[in-house]
């Protein structure tokens, strides 16, 4: 589930979500640390398919011990990487054969904002 650091110092009722805005306990959300053999599969799922949704996602959850939010979060950040990765690519390609790339080249076009790294459970 969520994980949250300890608030020190307080004897609060408990933050109304994963991040308190305000008072004198700030809680944070632990990052996830995937274990190797989570990753490995993540992986292999994602070379099948860079979209996992409704029943195939909650069984990959339950088979790696995840959240469904987790698995769904990584699967943001893996297109991301995925996308950032065929743009160096390209780059490189054109550059080998002597293109000049605009100086917009390095921005992501509207489509990449739609999904910017995410690093959250509900």
């Amino acid at each position: 589930g969520l994980e949250l650091s300890h608030c020190v110092g307080t004897n609060s009722l408990g933050p109304a979500g994963p991040w308190r805005s305000g008072g004198p306990c700030k809680m944070k959300r632990v990052r996830t640390v995937f274990k190797p053999e989570q990753l490995e599969r993540l992986e292999q799922e994602f070379l099948k398919q860079q979209y996992m949704v409704g029943t195939e996602r909650v069984d990959l959850a339950a088979t790696l011990h995840l959240t469904e939010t987790q698995v769904k979060v990584w699967f943001q950040n893996r297109r991301i990487k995925w996308r950032k990765q065929s743009m160096e690519q390209k780059a490189a390609k054109l550059s080998q054969f002597g293109v000049i790339q605009p100086a917009s080249a390095d921005s992501t076009d509207g489509k990449d904002h739609e999904e910017d790294t995410v690093d959250v459970e509900l």
